[in-house]
């Protein structure tokens, strides 16, 4: 089954597995050791991970690595940078605004 990137960042679990796989590649014993929930759960998350293409699992061995391929979460990147337009966009006029002088707005709408 293949998952959407927005069900990877969903879970603030995931996120933190993300984050932490984001600089170096761990196996699934050291990740699941930085979380307070059982293991299979860890698994889950893991495989959701990858089922969304946000990290590659690799056999060594008896363990297994994962390794972020977090070019996959340009989608994510190309879904903010809308909001960050449109909110840049009113950020900035409003300080046009408040750098105004006083009753300036007023004078142009009455004429």
């Amino acid at each position: 089954m293949r998952r959407d990137v927005f069900q990877a960042i969903a879970d603030p679990t995931r996120r933190a597995i993300i984050h932490m796989l984001a600089s170096k590649p761990m196996n699934l014993n050291a990740i699941a050791e930085q979380f307070s929930i059982s293991r299979p759960a860890i698994s889950k998350h893991i495989k959701i991970l990858a089922e969304c293409d946000i990290l590659h699992i690799r056999q060594q061995g008896r363990e297994r690595f994962c390794t972020s391929k977090l070019e996959n979460l340009q989608p994510v990147k190309d879904w903010l940078t809308q909001y960050e337009i449109f909110w840049n966009q009113k950020l900035d006029a409003l300080a046009q605004h408040l750098e105004a002088p006083p009753g300036n707005d007023n004078k142009e709408s009455q004429s």
